[in-house]
């Protein structure tokens, strides 16, 4: 598996992903209604933020962006997001994903990262982030509308670099 910066040549397969994704309802926060500019716009961070994808034999399985998590006096914090196609999942692309988006974060000079939303009920997830040396820092009960789970909790999950 090869991880590069995103092009937008990447970006009918990141679409795809992106649609399976939001549209499962389980691990984000996005509206499954928005256009496809609006997703583009979501996902494609502008720089200084970057996006990157995860290419086995020459298909985007995957896709990670990062960003500072805020402007100004908060942006030596990074923050990310990962999708995973479907056809791919359980095969190590999440974590290649997230080590690869650490290694990029140090690099640029990050002090910490923090992800905001990551659904308590997605425990694979939870579980990678912790292997990756993330702590919950905080949960905000009932934040999601699970699709079968109802209103689970949005963890807060840290990591300094």
């Amino acid at each position: 598996m090869n991880i590069r910066e995103f092009t937008e040549a990447d970006w009918p397969a990141v679409w795809a992903i992106y649609q399976v994704v939001v549209a499962a309802g389980e691990t984000y926060t996005y509206d499954p209604a928005w256009t496809e500019q609006q997703a583009h716009d979501v996902w494609v961070e502008p720089a200084p933020g970057r996006t990157f994808v995860a290419i086995d034999n020459d298909r985007v399985v995957g896709t990670a962006h990062l960003a500072p998590n805020k402007p100004g006096r908060g942006s030596h914090v990074a923050t990310a997001s990962f999708m995973v196609d479907a056809s791919a999942r359980g095969l190590g692309v999440g974590r290649a994903l997230g080590e690869h988006i650490l290694a990029v974060a140090r690099s640029d000079g990050y002090a910490s990262m923090q992800f905001n939303a990551v659904v308590e009920a997605n425990t694979g997830a939870v579980h990678l982030w912790k292997q990756l040396g993330f702590q919950v820092i905080g949960t905000v009960p009932e934040a999601f509308e699970h699709p079968t789970k109802g209103r689970v909790g949005l963890h807060i999950m840290y990591q300094r670099l």
